[in-house]
Formats: structure tokens, sequence, C-alpha cells
């Protein structure tokens, strides 16, 4: 575009051809993706079918949903579920959304799904499929007893009668149960509270007796067995080889082993040994992020410094090789043990994809896109490309650096009167981590002529376990610090208006939101969705995968109550007094409405701006149209009203109380 045609208007205010109909019209969210053969099977979580999950199947080039209307693919258990089916040559077996029971359905499409297990308050998980006896095996989380945490356990379930046997239980959680290639042998991960996942987990392994209940049960590794300090085990795998493979944080770093059992010994080995992570947290079950090719060669996913990458690994010379593509996120990889691979992928440019690969040895013959999260087209000029930053933070003895992503304002159309206003997201866990994948809601942002600085607080996952663990007993504090240090290192750098800074985030990540809002003056307005305002209530009132969270993140309830309340927002009012728009699903059982709530009553008590969006039929985290579109255009309204310009879009204004 012609320099003279740039037009010069107030941040915010810029048209743009991202609109918030290009989440959802065009968008659906994809997981799960699988090989059967040479057919490509993964799940789409459509918008604008209400959110429905549908287990779709590419084959000779054309894709075709597997799963019809009312049926959906979709476990419950943990609350965030995963691993919500798996296949035989001719059948799928699947959880289904509306009642959490397991179907089947065949492949051929000529009969309708048939429930497998009898309507009860079960849910279940990470299915695996043990042909040989007839029947899968899979995590069942039993709701029936309502007065009391529900029991997990790793059960059998008879493809014929529907019975369900319970094979182990003792542990409070259970994942990845996986047979052994001739069958004769079980592993799988368990844990306990107070620890999550990434914190401890313990690798069994079990042989299977004649009635293939598990026997002799060894702990290999994980807990405390190898490592003081504690030790998670991630994605314990049998290779075809007949040994179990698994990734280890055992020296900082989440790198893959390999243990070898014989009748005169046994011995793990390491098979990488990089100042990178090949796992990611554990937050849904059926992850992957590396795959067998043959006996000799696996493809992974490493992250380094907060962006992922393809590498080849020769496990006879444990040589690790990077391929050379365009991605910078990549998850759920699945090798089919002929060449071919299919994972998830993302980069700057591109929202996440399917991705199939051709591969021999550390060459890459093909990439096919087998289906796009958005297929919508958006011109390259408009979309702002991620800047990897580091700061300082942190304060007195506990100086450190922090990570982020820095989005400037990108609109080939305009330019800013001044410096730009800042969006800092804040990602949700708090164990997690931003990715630098196409984020459609990012360039809605940068596009109307926001800054965005997606953060990565100490906490944050890619950065090995020590980075991890610096948010124990400091949420509330580290992750605050991190959030207000970047707004610092940006103005300090002169690339944004220090006076129009506002900070976002969803679930733990709107926590951070509130508790950066209440204890500093840092920001001028702020975005919760579905946040959590009470940590009080958030220890006694949620589910039992997260019940314990909160002992490592900030300490023992109700032994450090009072510390709970000390950085809970909703018992710091006083230090609440600027403007906060909360968007709310009534259904939400993770962070119940009442957060919210709580959070605008003092706003509207002080006679502070604040607005409240809530969606009926939302639970925790959006999946319908209408509410991802009305959330984002109901943000910009609110911060068209707070800042003072007019935003280009017709949208409906919301109402600040």
């Amino acid at each position: 575009m012609p320099k003279s045609s740039v037009k010069t208007a107030p941040h915010g205010s810029w048209s743009s051809p991202i609109h918030s109909s290009l989440l959802t019209q065009k968008s659906v969210r994809l997981g799960e993706p699988a090989l059967l053969g040479n057919d490509i099977f993964w799940l789409e979580y459509r918008p604008q079918e209400k959110g429905r999950s549908v287990l779709v199947r590419y084959r000779d080039n054309q894709q075709q949903d597997m799963i019809p209307p009312p049926f959906g693919v979709f476990s419950k258990a943990h609350e965030y579920g995963g691993g919500a089916y798996c296949l035989s040559d001719s059948t799928v077996y699947f959880v289904n959304a509306g009642d959490q029971q397991i179907y089947a359905a065949s492949l051929d499409l000529q009969t309708s799904p048939q429930a497998v297990t009898a309507k009860s308050k079960r849910r279940f998980a990470d299915l695996c499929l043990d042909l040989q006896r007839n029947r899968l095996i899979c995590v069942c989380e039993d709701h029936t007893h309502q007065d009391a945490e529900p029991e997990t356990t790793l059960v059998s379930i008879d493809l014929g009668s529907g019975a369900v046997s319970p094979l182990l239980q003792g542990n409070d959680f259970y994942s990845n149960p996986q047979l052994s290639p001739c069958g004769t042998k079980l592993s799988w991960l368990s844990w306990d509270h107070p620890f999550m996942p990434w914190d401890q987990s313990q690798c069994w392994i079990a042989d299977l007796d004649y009635q293939g209940n598990p026997v002799h049960p060894n702990l290999i590794t994980g807990g405390t067995l190898n490592n003081e300090h504690g030790e998670s085990v991630f994605q314990p795998q049998w290779g075809p080889d007949g040994h179990l493979y698994f990734v280890s944080d055992r020296n900082n770093w989440w790198n893959i082993y390999r243990y070898r059992q014989s009748s005169m010994h046994t011995h793990i080995d390491s098979i990488t040994c990089e100042d990178a992570e090949f796992a990611t947290p554990q937050w849904v079950f059926g992850m992957s992020t590396y795959s067998f090719l043959n006996e000799e060669e696996i493809l992974a996913l490493a992250t380094r410094n907060g962006q992922w990458q393809l590498v080849h690994i020769n496990l006879l010379t444990k040589t690790l090789t990077p391929l050379d593509t365009p991605w910078t996120d990549l998850s759920s990889i699945r090798c089919n043990g002929h060449g071919d691979t299919v994972l998830m992928a993302a980069s700057p440019s591109e929202a996440s994809q399917i991705v199939s690969l051709k591969t021999s040895g550390t060459q890459l013959h093909s990439t096919q896109v087998i289906k796009s999260a958005n297929a919508a087209e958006i011109d390259p000029d408009y979309i702002s490309e991620p800047q990897a930053i580091s700061f300082a933070t942190g304060s007195g003895s506990n100086n450190a650096i922090a990570h982020a992503f820095f989005y400037p304002p990108c609109n080939p159309a305009f330019q800013g009167d001044g410096k730009p206003p800042l969006i800092v997201l804040c990602h949700g866990g708090p164990t997690g981590a931003t990715e630098t994948g196409l984020n459609i809601k990012i360039q809605y942002w940068t596009s109307r002529g926001f800054a965005v600085a997606d953060v990565n607080y100490r906490g944050s996952t890619g950065y090995g376990r020590l980075y991890r663990e610096q948010l124990n007993g400091n949420w509330g504090v580290s992750d605050v610090e991190d959030v207000c240090a970047v707004v610092k290192y940006l103005a300090d750098n002169h690339q944004i208006n220090p006076d129009q800074v506002t900070i976002k985030g969803s679930s733990a990540g709107g926590y951070t939101v509130l508790a950066a809002l209440t204890f500093t003056d840092t920001f001028k307005a702020g975005a919760s969705l579905y946040g959590i305002g009470n940590l009080e209530t958030l220890a006694l009132d949620t589910h039992k995968f997260e019940a314990r969270y909160l002992d490592s993140l900030v300490g023992p309830y109700p032994e450090q109550q009072a510390l709970y309340q000390q950085r809970s927002p909703i018992h710091n009012p006083e230090g609440l007094n600027c403007p906060v728009i909360f968007f709310q699903g009534l259904e939400d059982k993770v962070v119940p409405p009442n957060q919210a709530e709580a959070m605008v009553q003092v706003l509207k008590d002080k006679q502070v701006p604040v607005a409240y969006i809530t969606f009926a039929t939302e639970g925790h985290g959006f999946r319908q149209a209408d509410s991802i579109q009305r959330s984002i255009e109901g943000e910009l309204s609110f911060y068209a009203q707070i800042f003072g310009f007019e935003p280009a879009d017709t949208i409906e204004p919301v109402e600040i109380i």
C-alpha cells in the first residue's frame, strides 16, 4: 500500500479484515490425530454446532464425519478430558460427550453407534484396546457418590458384555495404560494428592495373569524413587523392540529414556540429553510428543525457548537431527511404522493444522496439510510476527529472568498517533505455556492497533523444571512480578504507551489478572475470563484433579489460610481500583460463577467501572460460536469506552455498571 494512503488514526480504532466471525465461522478446534493404516483420524470441536466434537476420517483425499449427531467424542474425566477414542481395524470405540459412556461405531458407517457400557455416573478416558482379550483398558472416574471425591481406577471393559471390572486402584490418579507388543505386560502412570502429574508421577509395569489381571507391579521410575526432588514421568510407551520408553525430567529437562528388563537385571538409559523439553504438562489424557518410525528410529517433538521443532532420533547411535520445517508449535505426533506420520502443527503465519508427513531416515520427503483449524484466508500484511523477548524480573535477592512473545501493531492501512496501547496476556494453568502459532485472537487486536505481550511467566513450561518450580509457593507473586516487568521492559524501550496498558487472562490466567490489578498499579484496565478471585474458594470448591494443586502453588490449606486470604483479590478490595470486564460461563465447575460475581460486587460497591457478561450454557472455556464472538467484541467495546476511542467495527456495546 502506498505510504500516502496510510491513515493516521487512534490505536484501537483501525478497521481490520480480521473480524470476530473468523474465530468461529471458518474455525474449528482440532485434537487427537491418529493413524489407522493409511487413514487419518482426528477430532473437530465445532463452535457452529455448539462445540460438538466430531470424529473425522481422511481417506482417498476425502474427509468424512464418522460420528452422527447428536453424538460427540469428549471425555469429562479430570474435567479436561482427552484420550476419548481408540481404533481397531473395523471399529472406533469412543466416549460420548452427552452421557460419558463408551460406544462402538463401525468404520464402514453402516450402523449407528451402539452403547458398550450401561449408563452410570462413571466417566472414562485414555482408552487402550486389548484385542487379545476382547476388552478395553482405560481410566474410570466414578462420580456415583456425590458427597465424596470421585474414585479413579484403571478398569477393563468387556466388549461383549460391557462389564466394567477394576484392574488397579488405590492411587488418586491413573493414566497411560499401555500393553506391551506381546500383550503380556501392562504399563501405566499413577500419582497422588497433593502432586500434579508434572510435579511427581510414577511409572509402573506389571505382568498380566491368564485372566488379564496385573500382578507383581514394579515401580520402575518416578516420584522420589530416583530423584530426591521429585520426578515427573510422561508418555510411557512400548517400542517395537519390546522395551518401555518414557519421558522424565530427572535432569531438569523432560528427556526421553528407555527401560530395559532381562532375567538378570534392569537398566534405564537416556535416549536424549538435551537442554530442551520433550514433554508438556499432562493436563489431558492421550498426549504424545514422540512416536516410533521403526525399531531403530523415533520422530519426536522438542521445545527450546518457547518454540517447538521436529527431530529425528536414531536409537542405535542416539543421534538427534532437527528436521527443517516451518512450524514453531507441534503436538500430538503419531507414526504408523511405514514412514507415515501425522501431527498437529502451527506457525506464526498458519493456524493449527493436521499435517501428514512422509520421512525416510533424516529426510523429510513430503508434507500435506489435511485440515486447518481456521480456513479463513488472512492477508499476510495484517499478521503481526511474534518477537521473543527476555527481561529482568523479581525483586531483591529474587532477581530473575522471564520470557514473553511481543506482537507489535500491524495494519498496512493505518498508523498510530503515538505509542500503542498494550494487552498483556496471561496463559492458563498456571503450569502451561504460550505458543507462537497463528492466533486469530491476537491478530484481532494487533490489526486494530494494539500491541500484545504474551507472557511465559516463571512457572511456565518449556524452560526446564527449575523454571517451572519458581512459581511453587509464589503464585500471585512471581507471575504478577513478571507481567508487570514486561510492561516496564516495553515502556523503557519506547514500544508501548504505559498509560494504556491492560491485562487479560482466563482461568488461572484470570487470577494473575485480578492479582496484578489488586496488588499493583501497573495496569489501567483488565479482562478476566472465568478467572479466580478467591483462592480459598478454589481450594475448597473445585474438582478432584486440581483439588490439591494449590498446595504447591500457595501452600497447604487450611494450614496456610492466612496466606490464601492475603493473596486473594476478593479479600483485598481496597487495592482494586481500575476498570475490569468479566466473562463467565454459568455451568463452570472448575471456577464457579460466584468467583466473578463477588469481584463484580466489589467494583460496583466502589463505583469503579465494571462489566459482567455471562453465558448460560458455557462451562470452563467457551466453545460456542456466539460466546466466542461476543466475548472478544465485548472486550473491544469495553476498552473503547475506557480508553476513549471509537471502534471501526459495528458491535453491540457492553454495559458498564
